[in-house]
């Protein structure tokens, strides 16, 4: 039998450092990364909370019947109300807190970059195997950076959750705006357009719903880390199911976990009806 040359690379040992040097060097950005965050979090959360539990079943039955069907909306509005007769109303729109926050920093930071690596052949070629990394990267690992960088709660949960969920709307977004018809990119040009305006006016329009159905993903997979991100603090539903792993408690998990799936199904249809409802305005346009 073979045996492995006893020669040890410590690559783990050299990203630490690097981890070690941001967090000496970036302090303060970190800590006003942080400060905002809470601020983020907090106001969405309060802002959630305002909206009295029956009005806020009736939002989603109507968005339900305006984006698809009137019977998906009421499907919609009978989840909420099971959800607030398991007790997790609260929980509920704190995991809603986080996943929009993360959602919404995964949109600034990942629709730019995929419009970058549509524009730029050479950026699209270092940044795909980054995107690779990220989201085969096991999702356990974004913990403890997250942690270093931010301390237990919410926001390293938003620190987490960004990294594994933003590939999707990066890719989708730069397949987007490549997809857009050569012949109406040369016709804007053609009538003097700048790659400005031809971007604004002409690209971004025509890749919306290709962007949602990124922004679909982006949510579903940030949904996902809920249960993952309760294990550096962050609270919410995601906190009951670590709950009820570490006690065995079937019930508690059952009811959690199908929260968790309620609010899945709900944001995933909705997102799918903006996508396909834009859709259907172009082809009206057209």
């Amino acid at each position: 039998m073979f045996e492995f040359p006893d020669v040890r690379f410590n690559l783990g040992d050299y990203a630490e450092a690097v981890v070690q040097w941001l967090r000496e060097t970036f302090s303060l950005l970190f800590d006003w990364i942080f400060q905002v965050g809470v601020s983020t979090i907090n106001g969405i959360n309060d802002g959630l909370e305002l909206i009295p539990w029956w009005l806020f079943i009736l939002i989603v039955i109507a968005l339900g019947w305006y984006l698809q069907r009137w019977i998906s909306g009421l499907l919609y509005g009978l989840f909420l109300f099971i959800i607030g007769t398991f007790d997790y109303w609260s929980e509920m729109l704190t995991t809603l807190s986080i996943v929009m926050s993360a959602v919404l920093v995964c949109l600034i930071i990942g629709v730019p970059l995929g419009i970058l690596m549509a524009f730029s052949k050479w950026f699209s070629i270092i940044m795909r195997p980054i995107l690779d990394a990220m989201q085969t990267m096991p999702s356990f690992i974004y913990l403890i950076p997250a942690i270093f960088f931010f301390g237990l709660g919410n926001v390293s949960a938003i620190f987490a959750t960004i990294i594994y969920a933003v590939p999707p709307v990066i890719r989708l977004t730069e397949l987007a705006i490549r997809g857009v018809s050569p012949s109406m990119v040369e016709s804007a040009q053609s009538f003097g357009s700048s790659k400005g305006q031809t971007l604004w006016k002409v690209q971004l329009p025509q890749a919306v719903p290709t962007i949602m159905a990124g922004v679909n993903q982006t949510t579903m997979m940030a949904l996902a880390m809920v249960v993952i991100a309760s294990m550096v603090g962050a609270r919410g539903l995601g906190e009951d199911v670590l709950i009820a792993i570490n006690t065995v408690n079937f019930s508690l998990g059952f009811e959690a976990g199908l929260s968790i799936v309620f609010i899945a199904i709900i944001i995933d249809r909705l997102t799918s009806g903006v996508a396909d409802k834009i859709q259907k305005h172009r082809r009206v346009a057209a």
